[in-house]
């Protein structure tokens, strides 16, 4: 289901708050995300990186373990806030690939003006699934 204008905006705000909770202090790029659940609850996360890089974490990961850890693992949308409009890294399209095939997704700039509307299938096509894993 693709969400509506109404749907959007709340997203849109939280992402924009979350991103205020990032911390940054290596790249200065702080990402804030805002996901919406199938029950419609919304569930921020903000990028936290390290002094060892490898071991950040992404704002849309930190979004949807914390969804994951309140029940929630059905995803109607996403909005993702950086400065610049940037979008999902490969590591969180397939960590979001695991729980919604074709979530509708919105980027936001800093201002929360719309830099892009996709979706994760467009974003990650080809996509190794839940589906992919053999089975025995």
């Amino acid at each position: 289901m693709t969400p509506t204008t109404q749907d959007w905006q709340p997203l849109i705000e939280a992402a924009l708050q979350a991103r205020q909770r990032a911390y940054a202090p290596y790249s200065h790029y702080t990402v804030g995300a805002a996901l919406l659940t199938e029950d419609g609850t919304i569930v921020t996360g903000a990028n936290v990186e390290n002094a060892v890089y490898p071991l950040g974490i992404c704002a849309e990961r930190v979004a949807v373990v914390r969804a994951v850890h309140a029940g929630h693992t059905r995803f109607k949308a996403l909005v993702v806030a950086t400065a610049n409009g940037g979008t999902p890294c490969g590591a969180c399209r397939q960590t979001l690939r695991e729980f919604a095939a074709d979530l509708p997704i919105l980027v936001v700039d800093g201002q929360g003006r719309v830099v892009l509307e996709t979706d994760l299938a467009e974003l990650l096509p080809h996509a190794f699934a839940p589906d992919d894993l053999p089975r025995s």
